[in-house]
């Protein structure tokens, strides 16, 4: 069910009408060897297989359909610094010095986008500039109270504004308060994507796409299963999202659980006149609420208003879809109530209990990277330098991270989806005071 509802997600993606993909690679058939096989060929998979090649391995990557097909390829395109959890987490788990030491590697992963998109020549539309903004007063208070702490604590600022004043900012009668800061930003995601693709291939990384692994067998080296051929390796990293176990539930079924797939839909008007993207957000920064369902928006490089937001924690895709979210869009911007809707699409993020992220190890040789909960752009690049660390030996920095307990979800396969559509349910109402 979750593959059939992705697939028809992104039958009209303004991320794939607006590139164009090289041909399929073949999939993998017969039997190959690697020092390291990477599963998975979305962001967090082709940044491990990046810094894995640049430190000399001969790594192979199994995609089960294309390269970022899945969420790398259809997200927001915010690139954010910190976590989907706040750093609450990593305070209260790991100490002040540790999650100091985790919020200042947020700030390497997006100077890491950077680094990449200057290194590999990858065009990707990458602007810098990002608005939290608040819709009600209660919001506002939590809001101002984030933006103190983080600047006390981290030494992060940010310009806050409230009242009339959050009009420089953003030109909708919906909010009463904003934060802008300029390290976090937005891009294309399927270009950049596409882009880390080619990198990894032009330093000898082997993909092969429509390959998806059926079982995995563990070991002093590991066999990888698909099809129509196996690899064995030495080491590996399961990059799959939540999508790993639907495949092949044998793959990872110890950690599986402790993520949920959850629905986010965007959708993307017909161009605008660049005066008055202008005026709506004048610096162009990407922008999103502090509701818990929240809405994200921000503006393509031709002048598209990409609005994102509301959740599903079923595989069901919300009924009239476009219409809800074109409604939502026009009650933050009035003056886009009558530009025509040309693409509506969606997908599955991997959500954690705490919605911090699941690094970790399975054995002594199998990595994985999971719980992105949203803040996947920036941190996968992060996660795939740091477990490419851990396999050269060097594991302090990806421990920060693998030190973080985490919850399976309750109820188990049959009982969560119906208890987080509760939750869902009552956090709806609470964004609505």
């Amino acid at each position: 069910m979750l593959l059939d509802s992705d697939t028809q997600l992104n039958q009209k993606s303004y991320y794939e009408a607006s590139v164009e993909r090289e041909p399929a690679l073949p999939p993998l058939q017969g039997e190959v060897s690697a020092d390291v096989l990477v599963v998975g060929a979305g962001f967090a998979g082709l940044s491990s297989a990046i810094e894995l090649a640049q430190r000399g391995y001969k790594v192979v990557v199994l995609e089960a359909d294309r390269i970022c097909s899945g969420a790398s390829g259809r997200n927001g395109g915010q690139a954010i610094v910190g976590y989907a959890s706040g750093q609450e987490p990593f305070e209260q788990q790991l100490g002040a010095a540790r999650a100091r030491q985790a919020w200042d590697m947020s700030i390497e992963a997006l100077d890491l986008i950077d680094e990449r998109i200057a290194k590999f020549g990858i065009e990707c539309d990458q602007v810098k500039g990002y608005l939290y903004v608040a819709d009600s007063a209660r919001k506002a208070r939590a809001l101002e109270a984030d933006m103190r702490a983080t600047e006390r604590d981290y030494g992060f600022a940010t310009e806050f504004a409230t009242g009339a004043d959050v009009q420089r900012h953003i030109q909708s009668p919906m909010y009463c308060a904003s934060a802008y800061e300029n390290r976090s930003g937005h891009l294309h995601p399927l270009k950049y994507g596409l882009g880390l693709a080619r990198a990894a291939r032009s330093l000898g990384v082997q993909i092969f796409e429509r390959s998806p692994v059926v079982d995995l067998r563990r070991g002093t080296r590991l066999t990888a299963v698909t099809g129509k051929g196996s690899i064995t390796a030495q080491f590996g990293v399961l990059a799959g999202n939540c999508t790993l176990g639907e495949y092949g539930p044998r793959v990872a079924p110890d950690i599986a659980p402790r993520i949920m797939p959850v629905g986010t839909y965007i959708i993307g008007t017909a161009p605008i006149a660049p005066e008055l993207q202008a005026r709506l957000i004048p610096s162009n920064a990407a922008v999103c609420d502090n509701n818990f369902i929240l809405d994200y928006f921000r503006f393509s490089a031709d002048h598209r208003m990409l609005f994102g937001g509301r959740v599903s924690y079923s595989t069901r895709t919300p009924a009239q879809l476009q219409a809800i979210m074109a409604k939502r869009m026009a009650q933050v911007f009035p003056a886009l109530k009558d530009v025509p809707i040309d693409f509506v699409w969606g997908g599955f993020v991997d959500i954690s209990m705490n919605r911090a992220p699941d690094f970790g190890r399975l054995g002594d040789n199998l990595y994985y990277l999971q719980g992105f909960s949203g803040h996947g752009l920036a941190l996968t690049g992060l996660a795939g330098q740091m477990v490419a660390q851990a396999v050269a030996g060097q594991a302090e920095r990806f421990d920060v991270f693998a030190q973080l307990k985490h919850r399976k979800f309750p109820g188990g396969a049959l009982l969560r989806t119906p208890s987080l559509v509760l939750g869902m349910v009552y956090h709806a109402l609470r964004d609505r005071l």
